[in-house]
């Protein structure tokens, strides 16, 4: 009878066993159950979430069929909990699992905006009221009010001071931080442009070069010139001659401007007219990138006093205005026989 007893009871021991395996492997299988994600998506986990909210997130989101197994499976693997709030890349074939662990390292998605050298203020403002995932906070504000929040110290003339690249974010980064980040690039990258910059150049302060780099960026796409038209532009500033560049006139047209450019305006007086004032223009008239700052920094030595397009993408570089005349015809004719 003893030995029967024993025996019923080594049978429920292993039963049990039995029992709590399948059970394990059950929840196993449920872990790695795909998403019911056909595309990438992105998941934003609000902060405070516990597991019960989580949970019922991904019932709402049709991204789990079965809520039942779920909070077993965080006891069974407490390794799974401990999720961040923030928003996620998932993609198609990421089980529960992978998702857990996702969240557990805070690895966010990361998102980018682009902002091209040479563009200005008012290209800067639109893209970062369409970007994704972005907090808007300064629609509606005008350039010198968003200057104001930048810290730059004459906000009233704001372009030229945001160092153009691709900035990448997460999900709820403010517009501003990405503008305090783009300001904060290019203050360093004009402080040492100018402490390593060549000498006797005819700069008086940082914000000249930081002008003259604007002009040369939107002078040239192509980096082999830039020097050489810096080269240009330093020419004639020591030589008291007017500077005579079509984009400071463009800019001081402002909404005027309609793609071309007469000779009315070429003689019309503005601020920014450099075929009428013998100077700088007063403000940096486009972002320019980190290498029109180092050509305005480091010109090449040149003879140089002119330049005109190539109509191959380039431009041709003389010394006189009798050879610089004789390129504009060349430069005129290429254009006529591509039409």
């Amino acid at each position: 009878m003893k030995k029967k007893i024993l025996g019923i009871f080594a049978i429920l021991i292993l039963a049990g066993t039995a029992g709590v395996f399948a059970g394990y492997k059950w929840l196993q299988k449920y872990a790695e159950t795909p998403l019911n994600i056909e595309q990438e998506t992105y998941f934003t986990l609000p902060v405070g979430t516990g597991r019960v909210g989580l949970s019922q997130l991904l019932v709402d989101k049709k991204m789990i069929d079965e809520v039942r197994p779920f909070p077993w499976l965080l006891r069974v693997q407490p390794e799974l909990g401990g999720f961040k709030a923030g928003t996620y890349q998932i993609t198609p074939g990421m089980t529960l699992k992978q998702l857990l662990l996702l969240l557990r390292s805070g690895r966010e998605a990361q998102f980018s905006i682009r902002f091209i050298e040479g563009t200005r203020m008012k290209d800067w403002i639109p893209l970062l009221a369409n970007a994704n995932f972005l907090q808007h906070t300064l629609n509606g504000l005008s350039d010198r009010e968003i200057a104001e929040k930048l810290g730059i110290q004459d906000p009233e003339h704001p372009e030229g001071w945001l160092y153009p690249d691709t900035y990448n974010y997460t999900a709820e980064t403010s517009d501003l931080a990405v503008l305090k980040r783009a300001y904060s690039r290019m203050k360093t990258s004009l402080d040492e442009a100018w402490a390593g910059k060549e000498e006797n150049l005819p700069y008086k302060t940082p914000y000249e070069m930081l002008i003259m780099a604007s002009i040369i960026e939107k002078e040239t796409a192509l980096d082999s010139e830039r020097d050489k038209v810096a080269s240009v532009f330093i020419n004639r500033m020591r030589i008291g001659m007017k500077l005579q560049t079509d984009p400071t006139v463009i800019y001081g047209m402002g909404d005027q401007y309609n793609g071309n450019i007469t000779r009315k305006d070429l003689t019309t007086p503005t601020e920014y007219n450099t075929y009428v004032i013998d100077r700088l223009p007063p403000t940096p008239i486009a972002m320019p990138g980190l290498a029109s700052l180092k050509a305005a920094a480091h010109p090449a030595k040149t003879p140089y006093l002119y330049f005109v397009a190539d109509g191959k993408g380039g431009h041709t570089f003389t010394t006189n205005l009798v050879s610089h005349n004789q390129a504009v015809q060349v430069y005129l004719k290429t254009l006529r026989a591509g039409q």
